[in-house]
């Protein structure tokens, strides 16, 4: 059995490696190819092109590289249109991913689209790109297979892997001893992203809050992870205007930075699902590019009140929120001294974590891959 996969972002090649190993547990020898990053590859994928091919953030952005971005999805139509796999799952990347899941669907290839895209945010007649694409859909979080049922598509909630993964109780002190940081004093992570354009947007922001902090709190260590060599040069060229802030930079380890840390300043991703399942209390920021913010107002375009996941989740405003001009280091500062302090508002934002992480606590992997296998009809699943 052989089965095509495209991943796009870090969060995707995750994604994909916890169903590659899952679905290779039920059906041993199945192969899989398509786009990976090193955790796919790791999981045996035969790489057609590494996954930071599709890893553009932003309308700009895209428009950029969209030339590029076409000739790769043509090459992949051509190859598994010569070639067809027994199935086709595309994760998230829905702008590259579900024009080539149609293709290979109309030619009779079952298709899985892994991730939702946020058609309860914005542009919400992508429920029916989605429908038209996938013959199952599989989704993160909890409300979502509502909003395609209600238009005859076949959706699953199959919870979210980093539920999985994380532990419910955290040993803080056991992560400060493994990471290069203060074993002692209150911790606070900055984290402005994994990309590039994220980090020179929002980085000098977040070091200029840092300072904020350190006037009113001395006491206050602070750490930043670089995800890559180059964001971690970046990062040190960008600290020099900063001299005496008291902060470390740390190459990865970011989600044991967030354990470790009391609190936390985050561009809005998917870290603040891991800071919300590593139950640290955090404040999230975020800057578009202006042409990308300019185009998403003038269009009205985001349809939510809030963009940060645990809010997305609760429906309301459990973590605080400073996007575009609202910003600003001394109110990003002053309410993570509120989480920093011993009080309700931090009890408030923990108890909130531990509600929603049991919620997507579902043995995800697991789940999707059952799903998966319901369309294949080697295992007894649907037909071709």
């Amino acid at each position: 059995m052989r089965i095509g996969i495209v991943a796009g972002e870090s969060s995707g090649d995750i994604l994909g490696a916890g169903l590659m190993r899952s679905l290779r547990a039920r059906v041993p020898g199945v192969r899989f190819e398509g786009v990976a990053g090193p955790e796919m590859l790791a999981a045996g994928c035969e790489p057609l092109y590494p996954a930071e091919t599709l890893a553009v953030m932003g309308l700009a952005e895209v428009l950029q590289h969209l030339p590029r971005l076409l000739r790769v999805r043509r090459h992949l139509r051509r190859h598994f249109l010569a070639d067809p796999p027994d199935l086709f799952v595309g994760i998230d990347s829905p702008d590259f991913n579900l024009g080539l899941e149609t293709s290979l669907r109309r030619a009779g290839i079952p298709t899985v689209h892994y991730v939702s895209p946020s058609v309860w945010a914005w542009r919400p007649k992508r429920v029916f790109t989605v429908g038209r694409a996938a013959d199952l859909l599989l989704t993160l979080l909890p409300f979502e297979p509502a909003y395609y049922r209600k238009h005859g598509f076949h959706a699953e909630f199959v919870g979210h892997p980093l539920a999985d993964a994380i532990p419910a109780d955290i040993d803080r002190v056991a992560l400060r001893r493994s990471l290069p940081l203060p074993a002692n004093g209150p911790l606070v992570a900055l984290l402005p992203g994994s990309r590039v354009t994220e980090v020179e947007r929002l980085l000098g922001l977040f070091l200029e809050t840092a300072r904020c902090l350190a006037a009113s709190r001395p006491e206050l260590c602070f750490a930043v992870p670089a995800a890559t060599p180059k964001l971690g040069a970046l990062i040190k060229e960008r600290l020099q205007g900063f001299g005496g802030l008291p902060l470390t930079v740390v190459p990865g380890h970011s989600r044991e930075i967030l354990g470790a840390a009391d609190a936390a300043l985050l561009a809005s991703g998917t870290a603040t699902l891991e800071a919300m399942l590593l139950q640290c209390p955090m404040v999230v920021a975020y800057k578009l590019a202006p042409v990308s913010h300019a185009l998403i107002r003038t269009f009205g375009l985001l349809r939510i009140p809030h963009v940060a996941l645990p809010n997305l989740l609760a429906g309301r405003a459990v973590v605080p929120e400073f996007l575009q001009q609202r910003a600003e280091p001394k109110a990003m500062a002053q309410a993570l001294l509120e989480l920093l302090a011993t009080g309700p508002v931090r009890a408030a934002q923990l108890q909130e974590f531990r509600s929603l992480a049991g919620i997507l606590r579902q043995g995800a992997d697991e789940r999707a891959a059952d799903a998966v296998l319901t369309l294949l009809p080697a295992v007894g699943g649907g037909k071709r």
